[in-house]
């Protein structure tokens, strides 16, 4: 891959740091692409950090363009865990002359590195660059889950209205659609246009409300488990521990919460790539905001370093469980990971689908589901993922 061709290099004496093998920080250990053999095509990478200053499509936030040198000011100053994670910063992706420049470059560039199995972490830059996330699956010809942590839904009222708050519209609308799933995690009911959660719920699409998540934090982690992308805007982060952002409100998750998001997006086998959206260091309190995104990809990072690959297609340590609801055609088959004690439930696909969703067959699934159909019922996911196979 040609980084050349799209990128500006991390200006190292600008971030004031000197690395120091002896200290151990993340700085010390990543590689960054002026450091690297312009040939290389990275697939001997677990990670690569992506900058990408584009803030043209972004609302009432102007100015987000600079949150990559500001993460990466407090993410190389954080000490690293034990892993042996191999990360590369290819910098920053120029801004090109009209934003579907910006676009197509980030979509090349993360098209060969998903396909070789390399991590992106993407740090924004306005949340519509979430739709050329997509549009790099898109060109691999891969269906796939999306998840994203946001107070809103991020749709449109109108065909013709495109920009971080509207991104969304884009991408269910596009022909052919290679969506299956979508995900909100943290929605503020107040925020949201009530026909958009009838939408939702249309379209058998998973959307969680901020207090109902907050609950009980651990019912996230199959909805985020079952994505292959997950974009992140930090207006989803209330105000007190998030105020870089020109679209912060009072409420939203606390940041040890978002932490622990993170780490649960870290350690999904399934989830091949993360955006960061919406920081504005213009509106940042003593780079609080800055600080708490550098934490979180700190979290992101400790979880794919744990990783287990127990994915039940790919492993034989499952225990199998099968309920038979009495009334009902179908079984429901439920896998339980030996590993890491995590569930997934089986859905019934006919054979002239199996090899187009062969990837949405197994779902992420909690024991409470599997109590739920012990009791003769339909857990809800179950339910959503059949009528999208049907």
């Amino acid at each position: 891959m040609e980084i050349s061709l799209y990128f500006d290099p991390v200006e190292l004496d600008r971030l004031n740091f000197v690395k120091d093998p002896e200290v151990n920080r993340f700085g010390d250990v990543v590689e960054f692409a002026q450091e690297v053999d312009p040939e290389n095509d990275f697939k001997g990478y677990d990670v690569a950090i992506i900058g990408i200053t584009e803030d043209r499509n972004a609302c009432n936030n102007s100015g987000c363009a600079l949150a990559p040198f500001e993460i990466r000011k407090y993410l190389y100053r954080l000490f690293k865990f034990d892993n042996k994670l191999k990360i590369v910063d290819l910098g920053d992706i120029r801004r090109g002359n009209e934003l579907n420049d910006t676009y197509f470059a980030l979509k090349t560039t993360l098209a060969p590195l998903i396909s070789s199995g390399v991590v992106p972490i993407v740090l924004g830059g306005s949340q519509d660059l979430t739709y050329a996330m997509y549009l790099a699956y898109e060109s691999l010809g891969r269906i796939i889950n999306m998840v994203s942590i946001d107070s809103k839904f991020d749709l449109a009222k109108s065909d013709d209205n495109f920009d971080a708050q509207s991104y969304l519209s884009k991408i269910i609308l596009r022909k052919p659609n290679h969506l299956f799933n979508f995900a909100n995690i943290g929605y503020q009911t107040y925020f949201v246009d009530p026909d958009a959660v009838k939408l939702m719920n249309n379209l058998y699409f998973d959307v969680h409300r901020l207090g109902i998540i907050r609950q009980n934090i651990e019912d996230s982690e199959p909805i985020i488990r079952n994505a292959d992308m997950l974009t992140f805007d930090i207006s989803a982060v209330r105000y007190a521990d998030a105020p870089g952002n020109g679209n912060a409100s009072p409420n939203g998750f606390y940041g040890e919460e978002v932490c622990q998001l993170m780490r649960y997006a870290g350690l999904s086998d399934k989830l091949s790539s993360a955006g960061f959206f919406e920081m504005n260091p213009k509106f940042d309190k003593r780079g609080q905001t800055a600080h708490l995104m550098a934490q979180m990809i700190w979290y992101f990072l400790d979880g794919l370093s744990s990783r287990k690959g127990d994915f039940p297609m790919e492993s034989a340590h499952f225990l199998k469980y099968i309920v038979d609801l009495t009334g009902h055609k179908e079984n429901i088959v439920f896998y339980k990971s030996k590993l890491t004690d995590r569930w997934w439930m089986q859905i019934p696909v006919s054979e002239d689908k199996i090899s187009k969703y062969r990837r949405h067959v197994m779902v992420p699934c909690s024991y409470n589901d599997y109590k739920i159909a012990c009791k003769n019922e339909i857990p809800d996911r179950w339910w959503k993922a059949c009528q999208k196979l049907m």
